[in-house]
């Protein structure tokens, strides 16, 4: 980014007023008497129709169409754990999108907890106040032990988007680039740069498509996730490999994907160019992409390249999927957003399909 870009994106969120989001009045309060109705005494007629049957308060406020956005700022965008605090530009962030794209109202809360059990408290006693709850930027494991226990305590849609939203489209991204290359899924080679929260996801994902799990290597910062490693999470354990892969570049020979979903600048110009023919490269970390790519279509015209910037082209971000995902549970009172929904949600994203591609 330049010194031109960071400057306008300081003064975007100054500028004309500190934020991006704000509450607006939904109804008339402009008399004496449509306070009356807002406030004391006509407040107490909802208040006793909810106390008589909870689900009143989809009636009677704006429970049903709102959503909140909940960080402990653990793992922000690529930058890693800088505190809550430092993730309430990002939670308004995804407050502007909910509200932008499907209308849905938006509150971040960004809780400053010690441990993944304190945090889990804290979201479980405000759930019933909201529709939805959008988990942000929470680090793995702790956000898998988070996501599992809030899904299970709580009575409304809880949905960790850095898993499921990104894997959401980059099954769908993915799905679309083996049908222009031509590729059948389950003869496809991955690797897979990244084994964090989305990461893992992603490749499940992949996996309940079609992929094969011996055609997948996912590394993590040690290198190729195999057999012989030892301390491996349970996570990372459900991705080892008998193979003789250890690094990247092993693992990029001959390879058909490169999905990264780690840091900035670790798919290298020799890695890119050992890859198969027609590589698709989805180099999604953020805010800088595992390769440039300017470089990587120098380097490989053949290249089918994606990013997870909004300001390059064939973006693969959540933004494409989340908001709908909360409408639709938001519209039916889902309790949850399971697996069927979110393979139904890849496929309402699919651009082509093997008919339209034979025609």
């Amino acid at each position: 980014m330049t010194d031109e870009f960071r400057k306008a994106a300081l003064d975007y969120h100054e500028y004309p007023r500190p934020g991006k989001v704000a509450m607006s009045l939904t109804t008339s309060a402009s008399s004496q008497y449509d306070l009356a109705l807002a406030y004391s005494p006509g407040v107490a007629e909802p208040v006793r129709a909810i106390a008589e049957d909870p689900q009143n308060a989809y009636r009677y406020t704006a429970k049903g169409n709102l959503v909140a956005v909940i960080s402990d700022g653990s793992a922000i965008l690529g930058l890693g754990d800088l505190g809550p605090l430092a993730s309430k530009p990002v939670m308004e962030g995804k407050s502007l999108l909910f509200k932008r794209f499907a209308g849905i109202d938006s509150v971040d809360i960004e809780v400053d907890a010690a441990t993944p059990e304190e945090f889990i408290e804290t979201v479980a006693r405000i759930a019933n106040t909201f529709g939805g709850i959008n988990l942000e930027d929470i680090r793995a494991p702790q956000c898998f032990v988070i996501e599992q226990q809030l899904k299970q305590r709580c009575s409304i849609p809880v949905f960790h988007d850095d898993q499921h939203g990104t894997a959401i489209v980059t099954a769908a991204g993915m799905l679309n680039a083996l049908v222009l290359t031509e590729r059948d899924i389950k003869d496809t080679r991955f690797v897979c740069m990244g084994a964090g929260a989305a990461a893992v996801t992603c490749c499940n994902l992949l996996l309940s498509l079609g992929a094969t799990k011996e055609n997948l290597l996912v590394l993590d910062s040690r290198g190729v996730i195999h057999s012989e490693r030892q301390g491996l999470t349970p996570t990372k354990q459900a991705f080892a490999l008998e193979t003789n892969h250890r690094t990247l570049e092993d693992a990029l020979e001959g390879a058909d994907v490169f999905l990264g979903l780690s840091g900035a600048n670790l798919l290298s110009s020799e890695g890119l160019m050992s890859m198969a023919d027609n590589p698709i490269v989805f180099a999604c970390a953020n805010p800088d992409p595992e390769i440039d790519p300017a470089l990587a279509r120098q380097l490989r015209p053949d290249v089918i390249l994606a990013t997870g910037r909004s300001d390059y082209v064939n973006q693969v971000n959540n933004v494409l999927c989340f908001p709908f995902i909360f409408r639709g549970a938001l519209d039916v009172r889902a309790s949850d957003i399971n697996h069927a929904m979110k393979v139904a949600a890849v496929k309402a994203c699919l651009l082509y399909t093997s008919d339209a591609a034979d025609e």
